[in-house]
């Protein structure tokens, strides 16, 4: 079975969901992080690089380094190897709330004659890596860094519609609002979110 990182910037990340106010922004950049981790768990083992441990189901801490997202998933893809007997590693952002195990499936399967598989962002960034060693990876991410990924090994780009889509505004929980894992849901339904009248 596969290892899964998933690299969670914590309470201090999406900032760009300020405007809910900062408690709110936490607890949806947690509920999003465990739809990530629920999608990633039926089919492997699944660390979480955090600040803090987010005490995420079934998935294994591992605290940040800092330095950013690549030391991150550097850190993640060292951790995972140890407790995942397959070489194949999958790296999910936790801001792509959207996200099923059968759109996992498809990435991993992918990955068949190339070393990496990658899911583009619309802006250019990366949602999500799939490699057949973790040794493949680098760290490159930022702005173009889909590019840059594909340009590192040979690659295939897989542009699913759940893993392209990620979250950073309120406007993008609006426009997703109909496939949105279950926590994420759930929470834009308490009281004060930006869904409850949804």
């Amino acid at each position: 079975m596969p290892g899964f990182v998933i690299p969670f910037h914590g309470a201090g990340g999406k900032t760009r969901l300020d405007t809910l106010g900062a408690q709110a922004r936490a607890v949806l950049a947690h509920a999003m992080a465990s739809d990530v981790a629920a999608a990633c768990r039926a089919l492997g083992s699944v660390v979480v690089v955090a600040p803090e441990d987010p005490q995420l189901a079934g998935t294994v801490f591992v605290p940040d380094p800092g330095g950013g997202q690549g030391a991150a998933v550097a850190t993640g893809l060292a951790a995972v190897t140890s407790l995942s007997d397959d070489r194949v590693a999958v790296v999910v952002n936790a801001d792509v709330p959207c996200v099923t195990t059968a759109d996992l499936t498809v990435l991993i399967e992918a990955l068949a004659g190339h070393a990496i598989a990658y899911a583009p962002a619309a802006d250019g960034t990366t949602n999500a890596l799939a490699l057949a060693d973790a040794s493949v990876f680098a760290p490159l991410y930022g702005p173009g860094s889909a590019a840059r990924f594909a340009a590192l090994a040979q690659s295939v780009a897989v542009t699913l519609p759940n893993l392209v889509d990620d979250v950073d505004t309120p406007a993008d929980l609006m426009r997703l609002a109909g496939r949105l894992g279950v926590a994420t849901r759930l929470t834009l339904k308490e009281p004060g979110m930006i869904g409850e009248a949804a």
